[in-house]
């Protein structure tokens, strides 16, 4: 399996040569490719990239609307996200149910409930390819079944708004906790579940604006956990085998 970080930026306004576009991967294996995720700075430009289908985690601007004006390949979202994407002049928009793996040019794709925002809920992806499994969650606060997600995962690719600032909050008139959880308890996570590594993207402003320094911090908070970690850079590649 090969990761491709074709854009690692959240929702911010700082724009760096290392962070440029919004946050977006391409996973491939033995010629195949699937792309998570598509945000607004991709608009028109998805065609430019060969993928065989999209998978969505959430219909947020950086993360789906890319897609306003059209798809060159199937689209996967879950059912809240298929809602508000129906009216986009998509040809092939299905929905993907917690639960129900899809497979694409052998690529196996599985979506689990995550916690992020209640307005409008997210997805994280099992992603399995030959002998390797990762998991990619690029918004979250908590991942609902968090055990069946990570188990056996090589990589852990998660979210990266925020490296140990409070990102959470409570929703005011339900009370579900909404936002990002900090990186290093996104770690935390990992070790508790031996996974071993851990690549963080969806980079706020935290890591976008520190630089070499705030990747320093993150790779300590690895060390502490035994976990592996680096951050994300548009243009990224990993191969895992």
């Amino acid at each position: 399996m090969k990761l491709t970080f074709l854009g690692t930026r959240g929702y911010i306004e700082t724009v760096t040569d290392a962070h440029r576009m919004h946050t977006t991967a391409l996973v491939s294996y033995r010629g195949r490719s699937v792309r998570i995720d598509c945000g607004e700075d991709w608009v028109g430009r998805c065609g430019e990239v060969r993928q065989q289908a999209i998978f969505i985690t959430h219909c947020h601007p950086d993360h789906a609307f890319g897609l306003k004006q059209g798809a060159p390949c199937p689209v996967y979202a879950p059912p809240e996200a298929a809602e508000e994407m129906a009216d986009w002049p998509i040809d092939d928009l299905r929905v993907i149910n917690c639960g129900e793996p899809v497979t694409v040019g052998g690529i196996s794709t599985e979506a689990f409930d995550v916690q992020h925002s209640t307005r409008c809920p997210a997805v994280g992806y099992r992603i399995s390819a030959g002998v390797v499994t990762v998991f990619y969650v690029p918004d979250v606060v908590y991942i609902k079944d968090r055990e069946a997600a990570l188990a056996g995962c090589q990589v852990y690719i998660g979210d990266g708004a925020t490296i140990d600032r409070n990102f959470v909050r409570r929703q005011k008139d339900t009370g579900e906790l909404i936002g990002h959880a900090p990186v290093r308890t996104q770690l935390t996570w990992c070790r508790k579940l031996d996974v071993p590594r851990m690549i963080v993207t969806h980079c706020g402003s935290q890591i976008v604006k520190g630089g070499e320094e705030a990747v320093r911090r993150v790779e300590e908070y690895g060390a502490e956990r035994g976990v592996e970690v680096e951050v994300a850079t548009d243009g990224l590649e990993v191969v895992l085998r």
